[in-house]
């Protein structure tokens, strides 16, 4: 973590995706059941943390944390920041899949998405990557928090299955709290905090084209497929996004020798 690069409130891993899987796989070989957790912060995220305390901690107590947005790249080199890239949640799982073949695959565990949705998925995910073993979905119900009755029994089928991957796919920060309250208790060697993966995954949602993500305009595909929700919060983002540039611009002017 001492390599990590201080922007926006947050520290950063400065990795690529080849760099991220080998870090994962290297977790994954090792026999202790860790729960080392990777966040995957966007404009969205950059944004919530601001104001969030909660979510700032989790983000803090993170053992690798990958830029997903392109926008956020994009506002780094602005700043005179290098990054190699993104490394999106939504591509990270499927890269992790494809490339622990050469290591007889890994085990995960799928949990969010609404009811069905993970079973889709995980057909979906044994048909595409044979090796992979899906050990257990759980799609939990509204109101799912580290304080709910629910989540004793994830964390019990967690305990008993004890996957190499936990996929968690509750949104944010919703997701990212959940694995902090409860990091403790999980019984996983690496948990992801991976968004709509699951869904796309199950073909719930449609990813956006190639081109669009490797544009930076995978955003305005959401907005378009999932107007009610997204056009408001990627309008918030819009407006307060580039005044969080400025800020960071202004206060690195100030740190400058």
């Amino acid at each position: 973590m001492d390599d990590r690069i201080a922007i926006f409130g947050i520290g950063l891993d400065p990795l690529d995706m080849t760099q991220a899987i080998d870090r994962l796989l290297s977790w994954i070989a090792e026999p202790d059941y860790a729960s080392r957790y990777v966040v995957t912060p966007n404009v969205d995220h950059i944004v919530k943390l601001r104001h969030d305390q909660a979510f700032q901690e989790a983000y803090n107590d993170a053992d690798m944390v990958l830029v997903d947005g392109k926008p956020v790249v994009m506002a780094a080199r602005l700043l005179g920041v290098g990054l190699p890239g993104t490394v999106p949640g939504s591509d990270l799982l499927p890269a992790l899949f494809a490339a622990s073949a050469q290591n007889g695959g890994v085990s995960v565990f799928l949990l969010g998405a609404a009811e069905g949705v993970a079973e889709r998925a995980a057909e979906n995910i044994r048909r595409t990557w044979p090796w992979v073993r899906v050990t257990g979905v759980y799609s939990p119900p509204m109101g799912f928090s580290a304080d709910s009755p629910a989540t004793e029994m994830a964390l019990e089928r967690i305990r008993v299955l004890a996957p190499d991957v936990l996929a968690v796919g509750l949104g944010a920060p919703k997701q990212e709290l959940w694995v902090h309250r409860v990091r403790g208790r999980i019984h996983a060697k690496t948990v992801l905090c991976i968004g709509a993966t699951i869904d796309f995954m199950a073909g719930e949602k449609p990813r956006a084209p190639v081109w669009m993500r490797r544009t930076g305009m995978e955003w305005l595909h959401r907005m378009v497929t999932e107007p009610r929700r997204m056009v408001i919060r990627y309008g918030h983002d819009a407006i307060v996004f580039p005044w969080l540039v400025m800020i960071e611009w202004i206060r690195r002017r100030r740190k400058a020798p």
